[in-house]
């Protein structure tokens, strides 16, 4: 399986971020069941989830400090990169 992800460190906090399809922040269960299995891909941190709609604009799912941080941010700036983990 392969992803868009970034690994985050801002302010002392360390935290990924995971790029799925909007549908999956539709549903509060499906979302936390979605970021529970990426967290095996990134022990140890919070991950946060990112959708984006038919213009680009993100939308976040995760801890509430780290949402807040980065509806303040450019996701653009954040380290992105391709994951490629096996099933």
């Amino acid at each position: 399986m392969k992803f868009q992800g970034a690994v985050v460190k801002e302010q002392g906090v360390t935290f990924a971020v995971v790029v799925v399809k909007k549908y999956v922040l539709s549903v509060r269960s499906k979302a936390q069941e979605v970021a529970q299995s990426f967290s095996r891909v990134f022990p140890g941190v919070p991950v946060i989830l990112m959708a984006q709609d038919s213009r680009g604009v993100p939308t976040y799912r995760g801890r509430r400090d780290i949402v807040r941080f980065l509806a303040n941010i450019d996701f653009r700036r954040l380290p992105w990169k391709e994951y490629t983990v096996s099933a």
